[in-house]
């Protein structure tokens, strides 16, 4: 039997009782899949030893099952990919999320489903079972179906009767994930489809040309994306594209922004820019973490429009007092704010900061060795034999890549 089989096995044990001991430690419970998703219910992951312990999980059972799995059928499973988007995306707007969640933990039949979403039942419940297969749902009972952890993040938290009755308000007032997850099954599924047809067209396979991309082929637009969604008849489109970007904060550490910059070293009164900073998810952290600091958060105009909503709900009182402004601005254009503290236009005592990711190789990287590279460059890297960054556990990192 191969030593590798034994030793990843041996791993996952390893680390589940790390993580048990830890949740055990910390006073947090490790939910199950039958454990709805909310912020509160990943509280187990603030402990860096159960985090860790997760990670490690997640990345050796991936691994185990890539060599367990015959070559074709793991293949096969890859390739497959636009069944589970396809089947996905006809959940997402036939609302079975909210469907399910107002059945309760009984499940509700596909005849019900469809006749709610006036779609096929027969069509319903194979997407659902094939959705099953991978844990998104669950089948309790033959053709009735209930939620898991997973399909719990595509609730919108409103009733069946409201999205029906207002679908185009569907993702107002949610936390956007759903929108998110909306925008990867459209607009990015189907540019995607055509990646290969741009890289292999001489005109456009080494071109960065904003209207060279597989987006372009997709939409057949001659154009960037920003200014397609500024059409009329695309402003569901871009509703959407704004409301997903606050559900960019469930994909990432609440306090990332927070750890970004020593913002306790700014003077009082001190104005912070937030470039193309969409609807102000980051800013929102700052302004309520550091009531001292003012801030501006600058997009373009159909963008502050959402932003507008958003920060209406969430610190009114910061945009009466105009600590807060919102300003609606190209970021190609000259910057407009001439006194800040932090903005992409620096000044002899302006700090500039670009949030962005490090991407990873996915193999050792040697150029730490012997303490020779550059210090917070190269990521904490997995234990021998798991990939180097952690496989699909440090899997968002690379859809955050391949999407820009």
């Amino acid at each position: 039997m191969s030593s590798t089989l034994l030793e990843l096995s041996r791993i996952i044990t390893d680390a589940a009782k790390t993580l048990d001991k830890a949740c055990a430690d910390s006073g947090t419970t490790f939910p199950g899949l039958e454990v709805p998703f909310s912020p509160s219910s990943e509280a187990f992951r603030s402990n860096p030893q159960a985090a860790e312990a997760a990670n490690i999980i997640a990345a050796a059972a991936t691994q185990l099952v890539a060599m367990v799995l015959p070559p074709p059928s793991a293949m096969f499973a890859l390739i497959s990919g636009h069944f589970k988007s396809a089947a996905l995306r006809v959940c997402l707007e036939a609302n079975v999320t909210e469907i399910l969640r107002e059945g309760g933990p009984q499940g509700v039949h596909v005849n019900e489903i469809a006749k709610l979403a006036n779609i096929s039942s027969t069509k319903i419940a194979r997407l659902l079972r094939y959705l099953a297969t991978h844990h998104v749902y669950k089948e309790l009972r033959p053709d009735v179906f209930t939620n898991t952890r997973i399909s719990s993040t595509l609730d919108t938290g409103k009733s069946v009767n409201e999205i029906f009755s207002n679908p185009d308000k569907k993702h107002d007032n949610t936390p956007g994930f759903a929108a998110l997850t909306g925008l990867q099954l459209d607009e990015f599924t189907k540019s995607c489809a055509y990646l290969w047809e741009n890289m292999s067209d001489p005109a456009t396979a080494h071109s960065e040309e904003v209207n060279h991309a597989p987006f372009n082929r997709a939409f057949n637009w001659n154009g960037s994306i920003w200014s397609f969604y500024d059409q009329p008849e695309q402003w569901p489109r871009q509703h959407r594209f704004d409301t997903g970007m606050q559900g960019i904060a469930a994909l990432e550490p609440a306090d990332a922004i927070l750890k970004a910059f020593d913002w306790p070293s700014l003077p009082a009164g001190s104005i912070v820019v937030d470039v193309g900073g969409g609807v102000g998810t980051s800013s929102l952290a700052l302004a309520k973490k550091f009531p001292e600091i003012k801030i501006v958060v600058q997009d373009l105009p159909p963008v502050v429009r959402d932003a507008e909503l958003v920060w209406e709900k969430e610190l009114p009182e910061e945009i009466d007092s105009g600590r807060v402004v919102l300003q609606a601005h190209d970021f190609f254009a000259p910057q407009p704010v001439k006194n800040a503290s932090l903005r992409e236009a620096a000044q002899i005592d302006t700090k500039l900061i670009l949030i962005d990711n490090l991407v990873s190789f996915a193999c050792h990287d040697p150029s730490n060795d012997n303490g020779t590279g550059i210090p917070g460059a190269i990521p904490k890297e997995a234990p021998d034999p798991l990939l180097a960054n952690y496989g699909i556990a440090n899997e968002m990192l690379y859809i955050t890549d391949l999407s820009c």
